[in-house]
């Protein structure tokens, strides 16, 4: 896990100190330090002095000693007596005087920490007690007594608040008075952009210093000098930033240098948004042909057809809802999957092999639940039905003791936790979260890592005894896990199972969409302490200092609740048709009785692999040949069976048919002096239908040349039309989509259509595009507005509207397998929208509009304004291939049902040809 590979990177750059910003108190700051040496005995025949660094912090003195058998010697500034120079008579200014560089601190407590070396519980040394301290340079000493002595005072007072308005006082002096080091720059030819004062954040510390930004670089110079003088990023290597909210507060801002991993390069806290905002933007504007900032919507996508893994998907979730590994208050939260810890074969085709991912933890069981009901009940407002949080410092610590026991160290005040509280098993830990009173927690992602060292004491760490007399060591694990990596492997392998990836949308709803807040979370059983909420409470708004950092405390070490990313319910995953039944079916095929043999494809299987391998190659679409038919913009295509004759209209008003054989115009029909908007082909060949802005639908039959019948079914012009299965679908510039049954006339005797309205389907502005799913069920429309409605048309009833382009909606069209609508518009931007749930999850802007398109789900082939054909890579956002096309906008295109052959009409007034060529 990226964790505790940081940390172990840590110790190996700084193995050769063992102080490290853990030894300090949460909130905490190290200032400065000095060689100096610590005198014991002074004046005894056995006086020993210890050379050493002395630490001066805001609420403690530390004393770290070059000889690692020496412990490290911590004094609470609290509980100091006296901070004095031996040579202190009470004169006026004795520091003046004095050159020894000699001091004194008398205290009634101490800590001693990592004595030989070895990471254990603080010892505390209780009683009265003196420590001689000299300095290498004894000039400093007077700052050194005067700076411990103001310190020391901060720390007496009464009141947290007043202590923290103190030290932060001290803080920003200290900042004002430095700057960034310019000689610290990677080039002498760096131009400085920003500089301002910041602190990098890592878990459970925050180290202050300087930020500076110029044309290459941002850096980071600790006050302190501590771990290194200067941190620096190159910008080129910047791959994602991140604002973050830092102690309910938008502070932060977080850094990667890489595309995937979960954690940062560095993780900055401000003092004020516009800083931190600024700093954003000089990033963001720098690296502006990466992504800078993905949506949770982009990642769904993806997710959904499968390009990432459900693990990735939860990290990009997790990172998007402000949770971070520098951050143990927001560390990223991960499901319990597995729900058999006593098998000695886990089963991953059994759904009770898993837990339910519809409920909270504090649901799963019910006499447990029924309980915090009836309290929940009984409770006066603000109601919460759990007194503790799914994820919080304590939690996380909990479960990366073995690996981190420094951080639990800092976290509780130099103890471990008892050792009958420790992580001690699988099994005890997962019984404790399902029947345990205050127990809810969930799991952090190093459960479905690669690095199992978080599950072995390979520190030998002394972390107790248990009742029984057993030491606490490595974790036990189920039965079915032969080891630690094997337990890791089969945690991978339920997480991305058939089980998990259809239910997994469900947990989502809970820890990072519509479940989150509000009634669905009442309903759904999920209300948390209202302080653990985004917004749950405003510090700025609190005046008393004392109340604002108890308050604060409380918020960070209960453990907060995660961005919320989704307000409507979460789509499910598309899970890939199987030619064998799903393993969780309660029905079976056998193999004689499946429609495929195992041997042979079928028909369906072959076309469905030309066309992957069509769209695969969609880039090598070379134009065949072009003919210039019309003398206005092409605004329909639509091609016979055979492929041998074209059909197209025009705003010139013609429908033409173009013969591919003769290469000649054979047919030119004018219905009336207005243009024509689209145009189809009945199955059979007999009949095309052509729509026109004169508000009529024509009928035109093939084999007699003539028009055949006139469907005078709008009061505005007929922007889109379609056919499904007998049924006219028909858009209009009259704010209405509507649905017509058509029983076909016999040519011969004359007789003409009859047209039977089913339905009519009402929008507020005019409509310009339509488009049926695959199952003829669904319709999507597009206004002139940029609204995108999906509608229900056995019922007429509108699914889902939104407002997704601003400005004209040029086309829209469902993904084959119905589960997403594309649309473009006057914008310049794609939109997908998922169709079970309306949501929009994903937005694309290009550099001008696309007018045109046919897709696959993953990529798009789309008609630029300029005339070129551009290919699309949905998912990543980004064109893959411009082809050269038409002078003037694409206006129509078409596909064959094998994908590999392409027409296009443009406002050039020419229609072309476009062959894939492997």
């Amino acid at each position: 896990m990226a964790f505790i590979r940081k940390r172990r990177l840590e110790r190996e750059l700084y193995s050769k100190e063992r102080f490290s910003l853990l030894l300090l108190n949460l909130e905490e700051y190290y200032f400065e330090q000095h060689t100096a040496n610590h005198i014991i005995n002074k004046g005894c025949r056995d006086e020993r002095k210890f050379r050493g660094s002395l630490k001066i912090c805001s609420k403690s003195i530390i004393f770290e000693p070059d000889d690692n058998i020496q412990p490290i010697i911590k004094i609470p500034l609290r509980d100091c007596i006296s901070i004095k120079a031996p040579e202190d008579n009470e004169t006026s200014n004795p520091f003046m005087r004095d050159t020894s560089g000699r001091f004194s601190v008398v205290c009634n407590q101490v800590f001693l920490i990592k004595e030989r070396n070895i990471i254990a519980p603080y010892k505390t040394v209780r009683g009265r007690t003196e420590h001689l301290f000299q300095l290498d340079v004894a000039g400093k000493l007077g700052d050194v007594v005067q700076n411990l002595h103001q310190l020391y005072r901060a720390s007496c007072l009464d009141k947290m608040g007043d202590q923290a308005a103190m030290i932060t006082a001290i803080l920003q002096s200290r900042l004002a008075r430095t700057s960034f080091d310019k000689n610290r720059f990677q080039s002498i030819s760096e131009t400085l952009h920003m500089e301002c004062k910041a602190e990098m954040v890592t878990p459970l510390v925050t180290n202050p210093g300087h930020v500076c930004v110029t044309d290459a670089n941002l850096y980071f110079q600790p006050l302190n000098g501590y771990p290194k003088p200067v941190v620096q990023i190159t910008l080129q290597n910047v791959r994602r930033i991140y604002k973050r909210r830092h102690g309910l507060m938008p502070l932060g801002l977080e850094v990667f240098c890489t595309e995937n991993e979960l954690c940062s390069d560095i993780y900055l806290k401000f003092y004020n948004y516009q800083d931190r905002d600024e700093l954003y933007f000089l990033i963001a504007t720098y690296i502006e042909n990466h992504i800078t900032e993905h949506t949770a919507e982009s990642y769904m996508l993806q997710w959904q057809r499968g390009h990432i893994s459900n693990y990735q998907y939860l990290l990009h979730l997790n990172n998007l809802a402000d949770r971070s590994c520098n951050d143990l208050s927001q560390y990223p939260v991960f499901p319990w999957i597995i729900a058999d810890y006593s098998s000695s074969v886990l089963d991953l085709t059994k759904p009770e092999t898993f837990r339910d991912l519809s409920k909270p933890i504090g649901a799963l069981n019910k006499e447990r639940l029924d309980r915090l009901l009836t309290r929940y009940r009984e409770m006066p407002e603000p109601k919460f039905m759990y007194g503790s949080h799914y994820s919080s410092p304590g939690y996380v610590l909990f479960y990366l003791v073995r690996v981190a026991p420094e951080y639990m160290l800092c976290l509780q005040n130099g103890k471990f936790d008892h050792a009958d509280r420790m992580f001690n098993s699988l099994a005890e830990t997962w019984k404790n979260c399902l029947d345990g009173a205050t127990d809810f927690k969930e799991l952090i992602p190093e459960f479905y890592e690669n690095d199992s060292s978080f599950l072995v004491n390979s520190l030998k760490l002394d972390l107790g005894k248990r009742q029984g007399g057993k030491m606490v060591e490595d974790v036990e694990l189920p039965p079915w896990a032969s080891g630690p990596d094997d337990f890791l492997q089969k945690s991978q392998e339920a997480l991305e199972s058939q089980y998990v990836s259809e239910h997994l949308h469900e947990w989502i709803d809970l820890i990072f969409g519509y479940k989150q807040k509000g009634s669905e979370a009442v309903a759904a059983h999920n209300v948390f302490h209202p302080l653990t909420y985004e917004g749950g409470v405003d510090l700025n708004s609190i005046m008393d200092p004392n109340e604002k950092v108890a308050l604060l405390t409380q918020i960070l070490e209960f453990g907060q609740t995660p961005k919320q990313l989704f307000t409507i319910p979460h789509p499910r995953r598309i899970i890939p048709k199987l030619k064998s039944l799903s393993r969780t079916s309660s029905h079976s095929v056998s193999i004689a009785e499946s429609p495929v043999s195992p041997n042979e494809e079928s028909f369906e299987d072959l076309t469905e692999e030309s066309i992957t391998l069509a769209w695969n190659n969609i880039a090598k679409l070379k134009l065949d040949e072009q003919y210039k038919i019309h003398k206005e913009a092409i605004t329909g295509i639509a091609v016979t069976c055979s492929g041998s004759s074209v059909f197209t209209t025009s705003q010139d008003s013609t429908l033409k048919m173009f013969s591919k054989e003769s290469k000649t115009i054979q047919r030119s029909v004018s219905f009336s002096n207005m243009a024509l908007s689209s145009c189809l082909i009945l199955p059979g060949d007999t009949t095309v239908i052509s729509s026109s802005w004169d508000n009529h639908i024509y009928f035109y039959s093939i084999a007699f040349g003539r028009q055949q019948d006139i469907l005078m079914g709008h009061d505005d012009a007929v922007s889109k039309i379609c056919w499904r299965d007998g049924r006219l679908y028909s858009a209009s510039w009259d704010s209405t989509v509507k649905v017509w049954h058509c029983v076909p006339g016999e040519i011969s005797s004359n007789k003409k259509h009859h047209f039977e309205l089913l339905a009519e389907l009402e929008h507020d502005v005019s409509v310009n595009t339509i488009d049926l799913n695959a199952a003829n069920a669904i319709l999507a429309s597009g206004t002139k507005e940029g609204t995108i409605s999906v509608w229900d048309v056995t019922t007429a009833t509108v699914l889902h509207q939104l407002p997704c382009h601003s400005g004209t909606v040029f086309d829209a069209a469902f993904s084959p397998d119905s589960r997403h609508l594309l649309s473009t518009g006057e914008d310049c931007c794609f939109k997908v929208i998922d169709v079970q749930t309306g949501m929009l999850i994903s937005s694309v802007t290009a550099d001008e509009p696309q007018r045109c398109f046919k897709w696959d789900g993953n990529t798009i082939l789309s008609g630029s304004q300029s005339g070129e054909l551009q290919i699309w890579d949905l998912l990543g956002g980004k064109v893959v291939e411009r082809i050269k096309g038409h002078t003037g906008a694409v206006t129509s295109m078409w596909m064959n049902e094998q994908c590999n052959s392409v027409i296009t009409g443009g406002e050039d007034k020419q229609i072309m040809f476009w062959k894939l060529q492997y």
